[in-house]
Parts: C-alpha cells; sequence; structure tokens
C-alpha cells in the first residue's frame, strides 16, 4: 500500500470511530485466535493499522507464518508475531491486553449458525482454556459463530477455571450495527457516517433486533413497511452474503471491519477514553435472559456498565419478545456444552 492510501486508510477508520494517533497511550497487545482465516486476515490487517496497537500477535493451526511475515511488512507502529499450532498458544496469548476470536469454520450457503454449533463450539472451548491459562486478565471479543452459544460457553469455561469476570467477555455484535446503519443510510436518505442505530438481542436471524425507531438521524419518511425491511434485511444480512458469494465464502471483510471497530472502542476503554459506547452481547440484566446485546459503555476493567433498551416501538416490543424464545434456547445449548464437554 503506497504511503497516500495507508494515510487515506487509516483517516477513514478514525472517522469511522478507529482510534487516533497514540501519543501518550501505554502499549497494548491484541492477539487475533483464527488470523489465517477469511475474518482473520483482513482483521490482522486491520489491527496493524490501529496505533493503539503495539504489539499483534497472530495464531492459528496453520498458515500464520505467511499472514505475519505479510502483514509485518506495512509500515505502522504495531509488531507483528505469528504463532501456530497447540504448542504456541500459551506463547501468543502471553501478556495480551485484548483477545479477539474470529476461530471456526465459516458459514456455507444452507447452514444455519447452529450447524456451526458442534464444530465452533469445541474450538472456543480449547481456546479458551488456554485464555484461561495465560491471560486471564485480557477482554475476550468472541466473533466465532454461534455468538449467542459461543459467549455462554466462553463464560463456563473461565468459572470452571476460575478467572471469569462478566466485565471482560464480550460477544461482538458490531456488524449487526454496521449493517443497520448501512442499510438506514440508504433507505433515510441520510449520510451514512452521521448513522447510530442500536441493535440488541443477539446475533442470529430473528434475535437480532435493530431499533430503528431510535435511529439518528431521525427520520419520518420511513414507513412500518420500510422499518419491517430493513429489520429483515438486517436479520438476513449474513445469508445475503453467502448466497451472493455463491458457495465460496461468507462475510469475512466487513465482519474483519466490524471486528477491529468493537477492538477499537475496548482499546480507547482501557486507555481510559470516556464515553465509549458500542453493542455487545455480554452478561445482563436488561431481560430476564443471562446473556444479551444492548449498548455497553466501555472502561478501564471493560464492560463499566450496561445499558438499557430506551424506548421501545411496538414493532420493537414485538420483535423482543419475538426473540426471547429463539436466544434462550441458543445460550442454554452453549451452557449444556460446556458441562457435557
Amino acid at each position: 500500500m503506497r504511503p497516500s492510501l495507508l494515510k487515506s486508510a487509516s483517516q477513514l477508520l478514525r472517522r469511522r470511530g478507529y482510534a487516533a494517533a497514540a501519543g501518550a497511550n501505554p502499549e497494548r497487545k491484541v492477539a487475533i485466535l483464527g488470523a489465517a482465516g477469511g475474518i482473520g486476515q483482513p482483521l490482522s490487517l486491520l489491527m496493524k493499522l490501529n496505533p493503539l496497537v503495539s504489539s499483534l500477535s497472530l495464531y492459528d493451526i496453520a498458515g500464520t507464518p505467511g499472514v505475519a511475515a505479510d502483514v509485518s511488512h506495512i509500515n505502522s507502529p504495531a509488531l507483528v508475531k505469528g504463532f501456530m499450532g497447540d504448542d504456541q498458544l500459551g506463547e501468543a496469548l502471553e501478556g495480551s491486553d485484548v483477545v479477539i476470536i474470529p476461530a471456526g469454520v465459516p458459514r456455507k450457503p444452507g447452514m444455519t449458525r447452529d450447524d456451526l454449533f458442534n464444530i465452533n463450539a469445541g474450538i472456543v472451548k480449547g481456546l479458551c482454556t488456554a485464555i484461561a491459562k495465560h491471560c486471564p486478565n485480557a477482554l475476550v471479543n468472541m466473533i466465532s459463530n454461534p455468538v449467542n452459544s459461543t459467549v455462554p460457553i466462553a463464560a463456563e469455561v473461565f468459572k470452571k477455571a476460575g478467572t471469569y469476570d462478566e466485565k471482560k467477555l464480550f460477544g461482538v455484535t458490531t456488524l449487526d450495527v454496521v449493517r443497520a446503519k448501512t442499510f438506514y443510510a440508504a433507505k433515510a436518505g441520510v449520510p451514512v457516517t452521521e448513522v447510530n442505530v442500536p441493535v440488541v438481542g443477539g446475533h442470529a436471524g430473528i434475535t437480532i433486533l435493530p431499533l430503528f425507531s431510535q435511529a439518528t438521524p431521525a427520520s419520518n419518511s420511513l414507513s412500518h413497511e420500510d422499518i419491517k425491511a430493513l429489520t429483515k434485511r438486517t436479520q438476513d444480512g449474513g445469508t445475503e452474503v453467502v448466497e451472493a458469494k455463491a458457495g465460496k465464502g461468507s462475510a469475512t471483510l466487513s465482519m474483519a471491519y466490524a471486528g477491529a471497530v468493537f477492538a477499537d472502542a475496548c482499546l480507547k476503554g482501557l486507555n481510559g477514553v470516556p464515553d465509549i459506547i458500542e453493542c455487545s452481547f455480554v452478561q445482563s440484566t436488561v431481560t430476564e435472559l443471562p446473556f444479551f446485546a444492548s449498548k455497553v459503555r466501555l472502561g478501564k476493567n471493560g464492560v463499566e456498565e450496561v445499558l438499557g433498551l430506551g424506548e421501545l416501538s411496538d414493532f420493537g416490543k414485538e420483535g423482543l419478545e419475538n426473540l426471547k424464545g429463539e436466544l434462550k434456547s441458543s445460550i442454554e445449548k452453549g451452557i449444556k456444552f460446556a458441562h457435557e464437554n
């Protein structure tokens, strides 16, 4: 990438919620588990561009030396190291402030997030066991699907190890927010960079509930049918990409971007930047469910405050009630897997 392009990319990311220049910020190590995969590679690139990252640790079961060598040539400050295989996982994690987990198999045409469960659940359990041992105080950003189940699995693994801190475990639902912003801006005819849309619930199908009634800037031009269509498209965004790629991939690039944005927010929170608010799937008392995605204030300890849902429209209230059964089932499935395996 030419210097001018690097500068342009960095400026764009800053405008879209990325960190400002590091200055006197403390050194931060970020580890990416699954760094050689479809999400992991572009995510590694984006985290290398983040000025708050001083050390970038890239881990996967294969292919990581090449990814690390490639990314390490970029003229940005983060020092990059690649790690491969089970015997190097501990070293990859040691001293990490933030661990991002995109590891696992991607969705394929006709595959539901539930179909991914048995494969990815086992992968996540193994990685979280290592996190508990080597960097128990790190903020853990879970991307591996199904997030509605993998976050509860991680929680149970950490509880068993005696390291669980509910303030430091996040299901990354930022892609739902990114999609909701993009689709809303196009339909409402407002600048996408100025849009904010809270997305609550979970991270699969009908459990994804974008609150377009709370979107800013507000739009009076959208009908009830428009809101229904926008909601449906946000919920089916992953399927839209899977089908468009005709079986040759899933939403990797947009997910990498969303993961980088959320990790950046975590780093800013750790560094004491005030009023960092993102939506995330966390341990929660917002509803009767033990985990729920809503706005979260981030800080030096991870979650500083889990924020409420705000005023819901009738459509939002209906969507909230409709999602609870499926989300409850997915959470329980994750907990059961952790206990039985």
